[in-house]
């Protein structure tokens, strides 16, 4: 178990005028998502929000400085976690009913999970520590006793739904695969798409319990034709068209 004390359970960075990105710096890559915060003229998007060990919204009020549309690109843990901290709270109808499911125990410790949910993260290529957080928030946490904060959607969207904040609009794209109800968040005029875990620069994850290789085949092809100019992911590094592409024909070589 990890004993050192988080010196700051969130970092951010931000990437230009309107997006901030937000990270929790002591949790395995394996379940650090991308959190992004996108400042709009009449309220601000939140696009996923970590794992909810401690409050997001506490922890860095300061960036909050609008109403915030708090959106989950799909149900898992590490993006959800933090959702209930907001009073907009935005998610694919196919996923809604599961936030009030996720209170089940576990998720920080790889005893948590299911033999076969250990082989397919080893077959995805991710290294696998005994705990996945390398410090605790504050002291005295327990890992062992880790719960996904339950909470109900606000909202639900579909396919080419919008998520408007004044001056930008981002259109729902349905990109099933990783789980039922992933989304993305796609802006036309500018070119930026917000993929959430439907692709991101590291080892995608098919093989889960409620995942479906033929959806994440479909979704691929669709992304191939989609003229972004940068993707901001749910994990690791923001990318652009080409290396969309790359990762989108390296995963269908794969899967042929």
């Amino acid at each position: 178990m990890p004993t050192q004390i988080g010196d700051k359970w969130f970092e951010h960075k931000r990437i230009d005028d309107d997006i901030t990105l937000i990270w929790e710096p002591y949790v395995d890559p394996l379940l650090r998502c991308n959190i992004w915060l996108v400042r709009g003229s009449d309220r601000d998007a939140l696009i996923d929000s970590g794992l909810g060990v401690i409050s997001l919204k506490k922890a860095v009020d300061e960036l909050f400085e609008k109403d915030v549309t708090a959106v989950a690109t799909h149900y898992h843990l590490d993006h959800v976690g933090s959702l209930c901290d907001f009073d907009d709270r935005v998610i694919h109808s196919l996923e809604a009913d599961l936030l009030s499911k996720n209170g089940m125990g576990g998720g920080l410790l790889m005893s948590d999970y299911s033999d076969a949910m250990i082989e397919s993260l080893k077959a995805s290529g991710y290294p696998l520590p005994d705990e996945l957080i390398t410090a605790l928030p504050y002291k005295g946490y327990d890992p062992a006793t880790y719960t996904t904060p339950t909470t109900t959607a606000t909202r639900t969207v579909d396919e080419g739904d919008m998520v408007d904040i004044g001056n930008r609009r981002f259109e729902v794209l349905h990109l099933p695969g990783h789980s039922p109800g992933s989304i993305g968040l796609w802006e036309k005029d500018s070119g930026i798409f917000f993929s959430g875990d439907a692709i991101y620069d590291g080892p995608l994850l098919d093989g889960l319990e409620d995942s479906s290789i033929p959806d994440y085949v479909r979704t691929m092809k669709r992304l191939r034709e989609l003229p972004v100019r940068v993707v901001h992911a749910g994990h690791d590094q923001s990318f652009g068209r080409e290396r969309l592409i790359e990762l989108v024909d390296t995963y269908l070589k794969l899967r042929a």
